[in-house]
C-alpha cells in the first residue's frame, strides 16, 4: 500500500500533467476505502472501479459526492447493484447490457451515462464492439426505445505492448471513429462528448491522441492488490 503522503504526491504529479479539458478518472478498484478517501481529500471526486458489488459497498461507505464510473467488464445480472448511483458506465460491449442498464435505471428513476467500448487492441481478451456493431445498435429500432441511457461517448483499451506506434494507430482509430459518430448521431438520448482512452502506462499518448477522460491507478496509489 502507499502511504498517504505519496497518494497526494502523486495525484498531483499526474494532475500537473493534465490539460484542464481532461478527466482524471482515478482507478480505485482493488483499493481500501482509506485509498480512496485520501485522494478524495485532495480534491478528486471521480473514481473508477471494475466490480459492481465493490463499488456498492465503497460507494454506501464513502462520501456521496464521489462520482463513481465503472470501468469493469459489467455483466447484466450485476446492474442491479449500481444503478442507483453509478456516474458513468464505461464498458457497454452489447446491446443486451444497454438494455440491462435501461431497466435497471428505470426502476430507480435514473438516466444513466453510458460509454460504447470499442475493441481496438490486437488482443482478443480485450471486451468492446466493432464499427458496424456500434452502427447497429445505434440505428436499430430497439434503440429508440431506450429512455433511460445517454450515450456520451466511445471507450477503448490499447494493446498491452511496449511497441508505442501500435499503441499510437489504435488510439487514432478509436479517435477517427469518435469524430465521426459524433457528427452522424445526436439526439436527446446520444452525444458524444467523451472519449476515455488512456491508462496509467500510455495516458499522455492517448491525450496526444484526443483523449479526454483518463483511467489511472496504479501510477496513484501503487500497484494493485488482488488478495483484497
Amino acid at each position: 500500500m502507499i502511504d498517504s503522503k505519496s497518494i497526494e504526491k502523486q495525484l498531483e504529479l499526474v494532475k500537473n500533467q493534465l490539460d484542464e479539458s481532461v478527466t482524471l478518472v482515478a482507478v480505485s478498484k482493488t483499493k481500501p476505502q482509506s485509498d480512496i478517501l485520501e485522494a478524495y481529500e485532495c480534491g478528486q471526486v471521480d473514481f473508477g472501479e471494475n466490480k459492481a458489488q465493490e463499488m456498492a459497498e465503497k460507494y454506501e461507505a464513502l462520501p456521496k459526492d464521489i462520482q463513481w464510473h465503472m470501468i469493469g467488464h459489467l455483466q447484466r445480472n450485476k446492474v442491479k447493484y449500481i444503478a442507483p448511483f453509478v456516474h458513468l458506465v464505461h464498458s457497454v460491449d452489447s446491446f443486451r447490457l444497454l438494455k440491462e442498464i435501461n431497466k435497471q435505471a428505470e426502476k430507480v428513476d435514473r438516466k444513466i451515462n453510458c460509454l460504447l467500448q470499442m475493441h481496438i487492441a490486437m488482443e482478443d481478451t480485450k471486451y468492446g464492439l466493432d464499427e458496424a456493431e456500434l452502427i447497429g445498435i445505434m440505428e436499430g429500432d430497439d434503440f429508440k426505445e431506450l429512455n433511460h441511457i445517454k450515450i456520451t461517448g466511445l471507450m477503448g483499451m490499447a494493446t498491452n505492448t511496449e511497441n508505442q506506434e501500435t499503441v499510437k494507430q489504435e488510439f487514432e482509430i478509436l479517435k477517427a471513429l469518435f469524430e465521426k459518430v459524433k457528427v452522424k448521431y445526436k439526439s436527446e438520448k446520444v452525444a458524444f462528448n467523451t472519449l476515455s482512452m488512456g491508462m496509467s502506462g500510455d495516458y499522455k499518448l492517448a491525450i496526444e491522441c484526443g483523449s479526454n477522460m483518463v483511467r489511472i491507478g496504479s501510477t496513484i496509489f501503487g500497484e494493485r492488490n488482488y488478495n483484497n
